[in-house]
This record gives C-alpha cells, structure tokens and sequence, in this order.
C-alpha cells in the first residue's frame, strides 16, 4: 500500500477532500499549484481593481455628480486632466497624505466645476461598502484560472487611506502579487509598472492577459506585448478572457483543474459505463474534471446530467506490490456505511481495465464543511473545541466497529501490526530511495527495537486527519469520512498518532499546515496532551507511556510516503503535479521522526532505576517540549549527532560552507580595510556602496538569509533551511569579520525582528516590511531598552501604548536602539505597556512603527568605547504621541513578552556563535603577528608567554565552541525551553572567553591592535557589549544557579 495522497494539504487543498465540499469554509489557495499542461498559452491574468474586481470608480463619480447637483463630468475631468502633476496622480503616486489629496482635489473640481464641489463625500463613496465588494463573477473567474495553475496578479493605481494603509479590499490570498501604485511610486499607464509586476510574476509579457477598463492603460500594456481585454461589462470581458484562456470561468468545481495529459481516461466507454449504471436517469453532456492534488490514486470530478459524482482509479504505470487498492477501499466503505460509519456513499466498482485503462471505482459527490486550517479561522474558541471533539468521537467510532459483524476478519492481518507496517514502509522506503536521509537510516534501525507489545486490534484509517472529514454545514457533526486507501486491521493508537501531526508542524508548513507555533489555549483547540486523553476517555483505555513512538512511527511513515511521491514524480507516475515538490520533504519528516525516538530514548533512561546518581543529569533529560522541534542529527556516525566540526555537516550544508569561506576569502578580508576606513570618515553615515555590491553578489550566490531556522521556514522559500546546529558552523564563519553577517543579510537586529514578523506577522504587515527586509532593501531596529529602568527585566519597561480612534498612541524613551541611524532603517519594532493592571506578563505589547512617523525623534548617538558603530549607530529615541494604525500591532495586545521570547528562539544564541569566530579570528591575527616579529633577539613566538597565550586561547576557544554546539543541537532536539540552562551558560561563557582571547591578541600586537588598522579593537568591543547586549552576565548566572539548585 503506498500513498501519494498524504498532504495534499501540502498546497492548503485536497483533491478528495474537495471533491467531497462544494462550500468549503476555509480560506482560498494562496500558493501557486505547478501549471497544468493544458491548451492554454497563458501563465498569468492580470487585473485592474476598480472598474474590474471592483465597481467603476467612474461610473460611480457620474452618478455622485448627479446625486449631489455637480456638474457632469467634473470628476473625471479632474481625474485625467492636468498632466502628471495634477492631485489625482499625485494621489495614486502616495505623494500626497489623504488630507492633502482632499484640498488640492477639491480646489481643482470647486475650478472645473464653477462652484464647491464636496470631495470628501465623494471620497467616502468611494471607500465605502457598497464600492468595496468583488464582482462575483470576477471571484468565480479567478478560482478558475488558479485551479489551472495559471498565476493571478492585482495591478492597480491605488492610494493610502487615512490610517496610513492602502485601500484594498480584497482577498489577498487570491492573487500571487499585488502591485499598487502608491506603494511602487509609479502609477499606470507609465510602462514601468507593468514592468515590476512582470517581473514579480516571473512572467514574460507575451505570456500574460492584463484586464482594466480605461484604454489608455490598456494601450500601455499592448505596447509592452501584453495581451489586453478591455472591461466596460464583467460578464461580458469574463467570455472574452475565457476565448482567450481556453477553459471555462464558471461554475468552477472547487480545485479542479483539466485532466492532465498523462492522466487521460477515454470520456466515450466511461459514458457508456455511466448509461448502464445509471439507467434512464443518465442523459446530458458529460464534464470531467481532475481534482488537482490526489497524489496517489487519480481522482476526477464527473457531472453527468443531474448527477455530481466522484470517480477514483489506479494511476497507469508500473506499480508497486498492492498499491493503490481500489477495490480495498470500496469494500471498506461499503461495510462500514453498514456499520452506521459516515462515509461517502459507493455506487459502483468496475475491475475491468479494457474500460478505463485501470480499475476504478465511483461514488457520489457531497456537500459539507471542509477545514483546511487546523486552527480552524472564522470560528469561535467554542465552535472550535467541538470540532476537535467531533474529531474525536468520530475516530473512536471507527475504532469501535465490530470486525466480524461488518464482515471485516478477512481485512488486514490480526497481530504485530506496527511490526508489519515498519517492515512494509521499510521496504517501500529502499524501494523508492533516491538519495541519503540519515534520519531515516536511523529510524529503520531503531523503530524495529522498540516496538509496542500487546497492541489492540480494529480498524483504522490510516490518513485520519482534519481535513479529510466533512461537517454538517451549521452542526459539529462529521458528516463523512474521507480516502480510506491506507485502511486495514491494526493498531488503533497509530491513527491517534498521526491525527496529530499537525501539532508539531508549524502553521507555514506547505506540505500540511500545523498548530507548533498558534496559541492553542486562546483558538479553544484542545492540546496534544488533551486530545490523546479525550481519545482514551471515549474509548474507555488508560493512556500510554510509549506516545513517543507512535509519533515517530507516524513521522517515519510519512517520510517513506513522501520519498515515494517524489520516486514516481521522477517517472511520471504521480499522480499531482505537485508531487515533486511535496516528495522532497522526506528529510524534514525523518528527522521530526527521530525527535521523537529521542524522547522515547530520554523516556527509557529516565525511567531506568539506579541505586544514586554518580553525576548531575545530562541536561538533555528535561521534560520533552510538547511542541518538539526535529532533531538535527546529521553527523557521520551513527553512534554520533552532535556536529563538531564543519566535515561532519551534511553535503548539502558542507558546500554552503565552502562557498561561504571562498566569499569571505575572496571579497570580505580584502574589503575590511576600505570599510574600517569608511567608518573613520566624514561620510560613514552614508553606507558604503561596496556593501551594497558585496550583498548583490551574495545573492546571487545563494548565501543570502542562511539565519532563517528551518522549523519556521520548512520548505525553505525565504532561506537556506538550515537547523541551529548547521547554521553554527556557517554563523562563526561569518563572525571573523564585523561586516559579513550584513553582506549575508544575517546581521541584528534585522535577523531578530524578520523572525518575529515571519512568525507573528499579518500577510499584510509581511508584505509591506518582511519582503524588503528579507530582500535586504530596507533595514529595522528593535526598541524596549529605557534608560530609566532595569531593562535587562523586560517587564519593567514604562513606555505606554494607549488606544484611539483607530490608532494606538506612543510615548515613552528608549535607549541602545542598534541600527536606528542608519539611513536605511524604515521600521522600528516598539515595545511597550497596553495595559498596567493585567497580569505581569500580559502589560507588555508590540507594534510596527514607520520610522517617519511623526513624534519619533532620535535624540542622541551613544558610542561603545567611543565607537560610534556608523552607520547603523546606537540611538537614544524619544516617542511622543506618536500616532500608528491599530492594525501595526503585533498579534494583539498583551502578547508583546510572548513575541519577546519567540524573538529569542533559534537567534537566542547567534552572538555567542559569531563570538567563536571573533575569537578564531583574533587567534589566527596573533600567531601571524608573533611569527613575523622579533623582539629581544629572538622571535616573538619562541617566548614561552606567548607560547602558553596561544596555547591558553586555543583550549578556551574549543571549550565553549563545544558549549555552543551542544545548545545548538539541544536547541533542535528537544527544543529552546528545555534547553535553557545551555543557552544560559554559553552567554556567559562565550562573550568572556572571546574577551581573553581578543585581549591576549592586542597584547601580541602591541599599541597596533588598538588601532583602526586591524579589527580586533571592535572586536573586544563588541565582545564587551554583548555582556550588556545579550543579556547581563548577572541574569544569566542567576538563571543557571536556580536550575542548578532545582536539580
């Protein structure tokens, strides 16, 4: 049995789940699906908003006109009349604020018109509700063209409303790119623009349709080479654009596509089956569509006169040994819906292959709720727990089923279940392997040993997940449970296990979207732990200890599932066209596999008794994290996985080493000097365009955001998907020198706060500050220092954020800002108190404030050893009354020492890595320097001080290089909470260790290590500040000694 189909929530859509919903109750796709290869010429469609997603500006200024007795046409005149200065241009350009817009506007149309003509009323027309709903027609058009894997694109002369935020009504998720033109500083018809969203698109003009209702841009488009459909009537430009698209853009069956080439079945014999079937019933023209992601068994849509139904068959091709069993699950749903189990409702099962190539199986098509999300969005806390209990009660009921009453006995094999599955996708998993997975070399040696005794029997799923359920549209009922292909007699506890996956997959996660990093207590949704004792309480058992292992069995088998997809996808086999990408995610299930067996490790030995400790406990036995993140485990032997050295990294990570050190050697050391002078000079304020060049070439190399942890970015869009432990070695590389960690884009506190809106952000607030800061355009500082408190306490801190009218209000003094001088820093992430009277750690909050907003003043630069740190700079900044839009606010009020300590995750330990390459590097200067100078007739390297500085350097270098790597790894394998006392530790111990050596360095030099003339002066500072930057010495001995004292 292997199975393509698992994750198909791996693009936020499920072929057999949506072939089940016509009204699913999710969010829209919002990725991109590969293109199906349909007659299609086209690869993306390009709207207008006003006048084509949305009602006409135009027509609704000439029926305002005549509502509020304005001369006819005065609008429009003032809209294009007046060159490239007038307001409305001006307006769309975001050159004007909405106030300034308004009175120039107003002058114009009062002049045009002979008399005052009210603007504003104008301008709350059109913003209003009536203006700001979609044309349905439009929204049905645009799933069409997505479900064909066509991208989508919103290009639109738009303007900021009074809170500072563009107006956009729309369903962003609908639209691979947005262009705006107040936020571009280019408005159409300027050929500029529709250059940027081509661009954007990754398109070529000849490959796109662009769609807008004013010929002067439509003019613009052509003449770049983009086809043009002119939008006076929406229904009537939709025909047009579907002559040109080839495929319909109505009545679109939810995520459905064409059928793809290679999946093809003859539509005459299957008409004719469908007559024989449905007798005199059937008559009408036969639609057949293929749903989109069924990555094992190919699953199509059939409307056949008045009949909506489902038809699953075997994909073509060679397959392996009882794959795909058709005819399995066509049995099971029919016994069960004996059984009084909600499942889809069989008609018919067809074993002859002259038919349709391969045997198939049909069954009606449904109606239902859907949830795509696990966090369930749109519900209340309420409505959500019922789900999740729905959930519950419905995999008790199945695991209930009397065998042999439902004529089952002979469904799977009575006993050593788990056994038999290990074995099965073990062999699957050589049967299909492409390349190494160590995990999974791992997990083939240790599930066989530790495998369950006494398990129970019944019949389980095998995918029971959230999303292959379907619910009473009003009710939390399961009306139906989905893609039974897996089934068979097992282990009951095995589907529990895999029912929760999603608890330890982030929410970004495209292969299935989880709940590791969502508040669960405030969404209503149970926990893990709360989940699996809900499951024993309805089926009456004591939980287990042994949970561990049924997570990582569950993880294992994915990991073989998802290396199957991608085995196939290279063949042609499968089924998706998105198999190729989801079967690449093997590795990351293994090693979240192999988190788990290490806690069930941890689990063991801890239980283990012993007559006295001999020791202190290793550190790694604190109680697993209930949201664990992977292990990390990559070295080269098995009895080893915590990497010591940069040989032992996996290939992948160990040639992003190489290019990283090549760069450094070919670009970074020859460019330090120019900068240290730069920084020395009268325009260091200005940042030095070689960094710039230097960044450029970085990128285009590919070593370019590598400080973005894998668990918030699994599938590696933003970064290099690199874990804590891999990211060390590369983070000292870059610390051997002060301005590689900018050159890389990896420095702080860009790397902190682009964590913090990766994790915490809106899809608006990423769009309009994560993209220019991942790209490296824009820089950011972080404020919660204040110079009137102990702020190494970040409750103490007394800036206070205040709520308006639709704003929050600002006031407060902060110190130690890193990087707010720096001309290029447009965002600071401020920290303070919503609310003095809640709890403690509920005072706090956080908001996103453009640094030209008015009332933020940098009052000072503080210097580091009279360093001023140019350009970035340390500021002193005041806030006074200053007034941002209420939707700044990171999460919500209250959650800003909660976004404190997510800021603090896989970054909490970036310095102490880069203070390794500090040291390194100061050790390297020093024995150049005592080799290559005499002093007293002999050289500096024969005299036996400098001899035992060096050796003294080298041992306290490897000592807390060791510290750091085991932080690191414990930081991936049992995650950052139970790793607390590491992470503690090496924050005193690296910045102290560094500040020896560098010390021991200068002393070697003599008076030229003091100097601008090498790096060790800044260096020493910044090793210095960072026993104040990251967190006082004092705190971090304290934490340790209170651990200490618990254990």
């Amino acid at each position: 049995m292997c199975i393509g189909k698992l994750f198909q929530a791996c693009y936020h859509h499920c072929a057999r789940r949506s072939r089940i919903s016509q009204h699913a109750c999710c969010q829209s796709l919002h990725l991109v699906l590969r293109r199906n290869y349909t007659s299609c010429p086209y690869k993306a469609v390009i709207f207008d908003m006003g006048g084509v997603l949305l009602p006409s500006p135009l027509k609704l200024a000439a029926e305002w006109e005549v509502r509020n007795c304005v001369s006819p046409g005065t609008i429009r005149q003032a809209i294009i009349s007046g060159g490239e200065n007038r307001p409305w241009t001006r307006f769309m350009r975001g050159e004007l604020s909405l106030a300034e817009f308004l009175h120039e506007f107003g002058q114009q149309c009062s002049k045009i018109a002979n008399s005052s003509v009210p603007v504003d009323s104008f301008f709350s027309d059109l913003t209003s509700n009536t203006m700001s709903k979609q044309h349905p027609v439009m929204t049905e058009a645009i799933k069409c063209i997505r479900s064909e894997g066509l991208k989508t694109a919103v290009l639109s002369n738009n303007f900021y409303l009074h809170s500072g935020e563009s107006f956009l009504p729309l369903d962003r998720k609908q639209f691979d790119v947005i262009i705006e033109s107040c936020l571009e500083g280019i408005c159409k018809p300027d050929p500029r623009i529709y250059k940027v969203c081509l661009e954007r698109l990754d398109v070529q003009a000849k490959e796109c349709i662009f769609l807008d209702d004013i010929g002067e841009n439509l003019k613009a488009a052509v003449q770049l080479g983009i086809k043009t459909v002119k939008v006076d009537d929406p229904d009537l430009a939709i025909r047009e654009l579907e002559a040109c698209l080839s495929f319909p853009l109505q009545r679109s069956i939810p995520y459905t596509c064409s059928v793809r080439p290679t999946m093809e079945i003859p539509k005459d014999p299957l008409q004719k089956y469908l007559e024989h079937i449905l007798g005199a019933q059937a008559e009408g023209p036969l639609l057949l569509r293929q749903f989109s992601h069924g990555q094992s068994n190919p699953t199509y849509y059939i409307r056949f006169g008045d009949h909506d139904l489902v038809l699953r068959k075997k994909p073509p091709g060679k397959l392996l040994p009882s794959a795909h069993a058709v005819e399995r699950e066509y049995r099971v749903l029919q016994a069960l819906a004996v059984s009084g189990i909600p499942v889809p409702k069989v008609l018919s099962l067809c074993e002859d292959s002259s038919i349709l190539g391969t045997p198939f199986y049909l069954m009606e098509y449904c109606t239902g709720r859907i949830f795509k999300d696990p966090s369930l969005p749109g519900l209340e806390p309420s409505q959500r727990r019922e789900i999740y209990a729905a959930m519950n009660r419905v995999l008790c009921e199945v695991h209930s089923v009397d065998i042999k009453a439902a004529g089952l006995e002979d469904y799977g094999k009575q006993g050593n279940y788990i056994q038999r599955q290990v074995q099965t996708w073990s062999k699957q998993y050589r049967a299909t392997e492409t390349h190494p997975v160590p995990a999974m070399e791992r997990l083939l040696a240790w599930l066989p040993s530790h495998l369950p005794t006494s398990p129970r029997l019944s019949v389980v799923h095998g995918d029971f997940r959230l999303d292959n359920l379907v619910f009473h549209p009003d009710n939390p009922e399961v009306l139906s449970v989905l893609d039974w292909e897996l089934s068979t007699l097992g282990d009951p506890l095995s589907d529990v296990a895999y029912n929760c996956l999603v608890y330890y997959l982030p929410s970004r996660c495209d292969i299935l979207k989880g709940l590791s990093d969502r508040h669960l207590s405030l969404l209503g949704i149970p926990t893990p732990e709360e989940y699996f004792l809900l499951y024993c309480d309805h089926m009456g058992i004591p939980p287990i200890e042994n949970w561990n292992f049924y997570m990582a069995f569950s993880f294992f088998r994915v990991a073989a599932i998802l290396q199957g997809v991608y085995k196939r996808s290279l063949t042609g086999q499968a089924s998706s066209a998105t198999a190729e990408s989801s079967g690449r995610q093997a590795e990351l299930m293994a090693n979240l596999g192999w988190d788990f067996a290490t806690k069930e490790g941890f689990r063991i030995f801890k239980g283990l008794s012993a007559p006295k400790p001999l020791s202190k406990p290793f550190s790694t036995q604190a109680g697993p994290s209930p949201f664990p993140r992977r292990s990390y485990a990559t070295g080269p032997c098995s009895g080893s996985h915590l990497v010591i050295s940069p040989e032992g990294l996996p290939s992948r990570v160990r040639e992003l080493h190489h290019k990283l050190e090549k760069f450094m050697d070919a670009h970074i050391y020859p460019a330090e000097q120019v900068l240290r002078d730069h920084q020395a000079s009268q325009s260091r304020w200005t940042p030095h365009p070689l960094i710039e060049e230097l960044k450029d070439r970085a990128r285009s190399e590919g070593l370019w955001n590598l400080f973005i942890p894998t668990e918030n970015d699994p599938d590696m869009k933003y970064g290099a998907g690199l874990t804590n432990v891999e990211y060390a070695h590369l983070c000292e590389l870059m610390g051997t020198s002060l301005y590689a960690p900018e050159v890389f884009n990896c420095s702080a506190p860009d790397t902190g706060n682009m964590e913090v809106l990766l994790r915490y952000g809106t899809e608006a607030q990423k769009q309009r500050w994560l993209q220019p800061l991942l790209e490296g355009k824009i820089r950011s500082c972080f404020a919660m220092t204040e110079p009137q408190v102990a702020s190494s306490d970040a409750t103490n801190i007394e800036a206070s954020i205040t709520e308006g009218k639709g704003v929050y209000v600002l006031n407060g003094r902060k110190w130690w800002i890193s990087g707010s001088l720096d001309p290029r820093c447009q965002l600071c992430i401020f920290m303070g108190k919503t609310d003095p009277t809640a709890p403690r750690h509920k005072q706090q909050s956080m908001i996103l404030v453009p640094m030209n907003t008015p009332g933020l003043t940098v009052t000072r630069l503080l210097t580091v050893y009279g360093l001023d740190d140019a350009p970035a700079g340390h500021g002193e900044i005041t806030f006074e009354n200053v007034c941002v839009p209420q939707e700044n606010i990171l999460l919500g009020p209250g959650r800003g020492f909660e976004i404190a300590q997510g800021r603090l995750g896989p970054g909490r330990i970036h310095h102490c890595m880069r203070l390794m390459g500090y040291a390194e590097r100061a050790l390297a200067l020093m024995k150049d320097r005592v080799m290559s100078r005499t002093a007293f007739g002999k050289p500096l390297i024969e005299q036996g001080t400098i001899r035992a500085a060096i050796a003294e350097s080298r041992v306290e270098i490897e000592q807390a290089r060791l510290l750091v790597l085991k932080a690191a790894h414990l930081m991936d394998v049992v995650g950052n909470k139970a790793t607390a006392l590491e992470i503690a530790m090496i924050k005193v111990v690296a910045p102290n260790m560094a500040l020896r050596v560098i010390d021991r360095a200068i002393q070697a030099f003599g008076a030229a290590g003091l100097s601008n003339d090498y790096p060790l002066a800044q260096f020493f500072a910044w090793a210095r500040a960072l026993r104040l930057a990251d967190g006082p010495d004092e705190v971090h001995k304290a934490a340790i000694a209170k651990m200490e004292l618990k254990r």
